[in-house]
């Protein structure tokens, strides 16, 4: 039995055409949510309980970063997706983009099975999940880019993750309300490459995207 309500569907299919995805993307997408529902019923995966609301503040959300993981996706790079939970954002951007490599790190057990059964059931093979710690997470200096949803602060994330980075890689960090305070505090050589305002189909929170980068290149 569907875990899913029948409005799930035209909403998220009103909100890829919004964002300007493949509408083949919903099957996939709605097979993951459905199976994050019904596991979500027994274990504390996501504190939204909603499957409806689960359209809109998970998979759009998540796919609303989209624009900014193509070039990596392209050329096949590495993601890390730190802090993920049951997978977010990271899961969405390994179904909608079969190219990025995507390294889900997550300590909580149940989680971390969760993600496990839900890459096997939709045959992700571009995504692992590493069942540990952020900062124990690996290999060093291997990863293009990290990402982070409602994990911790800018120089928390950076302090936790930026072993894992590139000497060129960027932190891809998922925001609510601009955040000039934490931009403040970044340490050297760390710097806002870049900030975008994500519009998320459905969505009336504010929400940012900054890509944050070592100065020049320099290592940390």
């Amino acid at each position: 039995m569907t875990a899913l309500p029948p409005t799930a569907r035209p909403t998220l299919e009103s909100g890829l055409a919004t964002l300007g995805l493949e509408a083949a993307l919903a099957d996939p997408l709605l097979a993951y949510l459905e199976l994050l529902a019904r596991w979500n019923r027994t274990y504390n995966l996501t504190a939204v309980r909603d499957p409806q609301e689960m359209v809109v503040r998970h998979l759009l959300d998540s796919l609303a970063m989209l624009p900014h993981v193509e070039l990596l996706a392209a050329r096949g790079g590495r993601l890390a997706d730190l802090g993920t939970g049951p997978g977010l954002p990271g899961i969405p951007l390994a179904i909608a983009r079969p190219g990025l490599r995507v390294s889900l790190v997550e300590s909580n057990g149940k989680k971390a099975r969760f993600m496990r059964e839900a890459l096997r059931t939709l045959r992700l093979a571009n995504a692992e999940v590493q069942e540990r710690r952020i900062e124990a997470a690996g290999p060093a200096g291997a990863f293009d880019a990290i990402t982070a949803r409602a994990l911790a602060t800018l120089p928390e994330i950076l302090a936790l993750g930026a072993h894992l980075l590139k000497p060129d890689g960027v932190l891809l960090a998922m925001k609510g309300v601009y955040p000039e305070d934490e931009i403040a505090a970044l340490p050297a050589p760390w710097r806002v490459l870049e900030a975008h305002r994500l519009h998320v189909p459905g969505l009336a929170a504010e929400r940012h995207l900054l890509v944050v980068g070592r100065r020049d290149g320099a290592t940390a």
